[in-house]
Formats: structure tokens, sequence, C-alpha cells
């Protein structure tokens, strides 16, 4: 169906990034070549294929560890040029020091500095670029909600911090005070193509759960609609696709009528795969373990008086117990009345037993547990045997999360911050079974890359 507005989704958003910010490096070099006395990255040398070859791998390698990629960073100018200025630093650092298939280290150097400053301020064109004209109102994603008031309601909630999205207009019952602006049609009026033509309406979100709502007049103009090309989706699929989890309306008796575990599961190569990684990663992580321990032993005896380490059972693949391995991070005694949630900002941690946790530093040990396959590299993370009974009991479908070995990290674990209640619980199960659902190497990367990301900004609780 003709739209009046050009709309970019996601991918087309990151693409448009990864792509152009390539393009204006190589174009920016280019002019300094021409210009000026630049002779270090030679756009006509033969070996010219293998140079941008290289140099794109890594900037997009660390502009995604340095979230460059990020949307909500590319949307803010402070963000973009934070995480360009890192991103052009370690590219450089690493293209230089590469051997043959980099440009020759030049005699003067004043070559890097040229090079340096060129990718920094033609990637910084491109992000401006970016925000200024394709980050705007202009191309901004208008949807048209369909349902009853408490369900759009709900998924305007989960889409707040969406600032690509735009909520024009929605059919419903009764008006929604908290929709604003959003303009509301009576269910028993509405005459839904002009209206998206009129508002200029990128695609119709329509309640997956009342369907009763959706009859009559209003699911044959929905007939029309999808046949003249209009992008019609249920508010659960939507979410799936905006958030990269699963939605909660999805926790129903009818559960296992939607949801289908990824073929990974029963792929021998992909699990042979990820056992040998596990086992080659378990083993670079005992020794960076063995060599991290006499710093948080000093660490340890300085400001966090107490064992060094400490054991705690959780519950791994199966439901099967198992004992983690851990810095100890709390005082003595953190748990003398029992079990309790940690919080963020916990007084139960230490001064030195923060800095673990913000740098992740307290979860090396358990390279150990994946070293024995008690654990994976990534995966659900692992729960004590008390929350997992009481989260069992208050959330439904809480064990599936069990299927497979829980992980040193995890999508839910890069995608949510600490669980310290049972709905941060719920939010984080989401998370878990969109893994279990998607699982397969791509998306094992992305956490890898996520978990890196978390490490270097300091994002552990």
């Amino acid at each position: 169906m003709p739209q009046d507005t050009l709309h970019f989704s996601i991918s087309e958003r990151k693409l448009y990034l990864r792509f152009f910010d390539v393009i204006f490096a190589l174009t920016g070099l280019l002019i300094v070549s021409y210009y000026f006395n630049f002779q270090y990255f030679n756009i006509a040398s033969s070996k010219n294929i293998s140079w941008i070859f290289l140099l794109a791998m890594y900037v997009w390698f660390f502009g995604e560890i340095f979230e460059m990629y990020d949307l909500k960073v590319a949307s803010d100018q402070y963000l973009t040029l934070r995480s360009t200025l890192i991103t052009v630093v370690f590219t450089v650092l690493f293209y230089v020091f590469t051997p043959i298939i980099s440009p020759e280290l030049p005699q003067n150097r004043i070559q890097i500095v040229y090079f340096t400053l060129t990718l920094l301020f033609a990637i910084l064109l491109n992000r401006f670029l970016y925000i200024q004209f394709i980050f705007s109102p202009r191309f901004l994603k208008n949807i048209l909600l369909i349902g009853n008031r408490d369900e759009i309601e709900k998924l305007v909630n989960s889409i707040t911090d969406n600032e690509a999205i735009k909520t024009v207009a929605y059919i419903s019952e009764h008006p929604i005070d908290s929709l604003g602006e959003a303009l509301f049609i009576s269910s028993t009026t509405t005459k839904i193509e002009k209206l998206v033509l009129t508002k200029n309406i990128n695609e119709i979100l329509v309640s997956a759960n009342n369907l009763n709502f959706i009859k009559g007049a209003i699911n044959k103009q929905l007939i029309d609609l999808f046949e003249k090309g209009m992008s019609i989706k249920n508010f659960d699929s939507f979410l799936e696709e905006e958030t990269l989890r699963v939605s909660e309306n999805q926790l129903n008796p009818n559960f296992y009528n939607y949801f289908t575990f990824s073929k990974s599961h029963q792929n021998n190569l992909y699990l042979a795969f990820r056992r040998m990684l596990d086992v080659v990663c378990a083993l670079v992580g005992i020794v960076f373990f063995i060599a991290l321990t006499p710093l948080v032993a000093l660490g340890n005896l300085m400001a966090n008086r107490g064992s060094l380490l400490y054991k705690q059972t959780r519950v791994g693949k199966r439901g099967r117990e198992f004992k983690i391995i851990k810095f100890r991070s709390m005082v003595v005694d953190a748990e003398k009345n029992g079990a309790e949630w940690a919080q963020k900002n916990d007084v139960r941690v230490t001064r030195f037993g923060r800095l673990l946790r913000k740098t992740r530093l307290d979860e090396v040990p358990q390279f150990i547990n994946v070293f024995k396959g008690e654990m994976s590299l990534i995966g659900p993370r692992p729960e004590r045997p008390e929350f997992v009974t009481q989260l069992e009991n208050e959330i439904p479908f809480y064990s599936i999360r069990h299927v497979i070995k829980p992980g040193l990290t995890g999508w839910a674990q890069v995608m949510h911050p600490y669980a310290s209640s049972v709905d941060d619980q719920q939010k984080k199960l989401m998370y878990d079974l969109y893994y279990i659902k998607e699982r397969n190497l791509l998306l094992d990367f992305r956490i890898v890359i996520k978990t890196i990301s978390t490490v270097l900004f300091f994002r552990g609780t």
C-alpha cells in the first residue's frame, strides 16, 4: 500500500550505520590522500581490497563492543561521540599492528595521526547526519493499535523507550487518557483505510488475545488493507521483534501453541561446537583466574575481610543442583537470616566486592563450573533452589529455562538489569525464553559482544 512517509526498521537503521560508517571512512581517507601528503592508506594500491576489508571488520567489531550500533546510543550526540572515539582508537591500534594484511607502518608517525583523525571525523560526520536526518520525525514508524484498553496500555508501556515508534491512533471501546496526543477512534465508526492514509500509518498492530473485538466491519477492512500490502501484526509478534524478548501475554495455557524451541537444541554439530568452545574458553578462563587470584586476595585482605571464595548451591540443567564458585563480594554472614534477593546498591556488598561485581570479576571462578560441564559459557543464569521453588510457583513456565545448561552470561543477563524481585525475574524470564526459542551461533556471538561491553562500561551489579 503506498505510503507518504518513509520508515526505516531497526535492521535497516543498523545496516545504514554499518555501511555508511565504512563508506564515509574510505571517502575521508581518499580525500585526505588526494589533498595532503598522506601515503599510509593508499586507495590506489594493489592491496587495497585486503586493507579495506580489514578496516571494515575492525570498525564493525569494535563498534559492536563499544555500542556504536546500539540505536539508543546512535540517537544521542554525546554517547555517539564517546563510542565513536573509543571505537576509532581501538580500531587504529589493532589495525596498524596487524601484520601482512594491513599497510606497512610508515616512517613518519604523523601519518598515523592523519589516519586516526580522518576515521574519527568521517564516522562522526555520518553519525551526526544520521541523528539530524534519519533519526527524525519524518522517519518514525507510525503505528495504529487495535485492541482493548488494558492491552493497548500494556503495549505502549513496553515501547515507551523506543523513540523511533510513534502511536498516532488507536481503535478501542473507550478513550485512554495515558496515550495523550494519539487519536482515539471508536470501534463502531472507524474507516481504517482513510485513517491509514491521513495519518501516514506504517503498521497496524492488532490484539491477539481479544479476537472477539475484531469482527465484522473491522475484520473486513483489515483483510482489504492486508491485500493492498499494509503491514499488520499482532501485539505479541511486534513486541518480540522490537524488544527481543517473548511477550508476557504468551505465558498462558496456550503457550505451546506458538512457542517453538530452537532447532539448535537437536543440532549435534551446534552442540558439539558449543561444548568445544566451552572447554577452550574455560581453560583460558581458569588460567586468568589463577593469575587474578593473588590480586583479588590482596584486595580481599585489605577491604573484604573473610574467605576469598565461596560456594553456593544453584539449579542447573533439568533441575540438577550443583555448587557454583565465586569470589566473595559480600560481608561475612550476609545471609545469616536466610536467603535474600540481592538488591541494587545492596548494603551487604563490600566496597571491594562492589568493584568485583561492576567488572564481573566475581564470576571468573565459574570457568571451573564451565569446564566441569555444570555450566556453559552462554545460557540462563543459574538461580538458588530456594528462589527456584518460589518462582516456579509464581511464574508460569519458569522451569523451561532449565532445559539448557545455565550460563556464565546470557541474553537476560545483558539485556535486563539485576533482578531483585519476582517481577524482575519474570521480565528476565522473557529474555531467557527468547534465547531458548532463537538460540543460534549468531545470537551467542551477540551475547559475548554485549557481555564485553557490560564489563568495559562497568555495568555489572
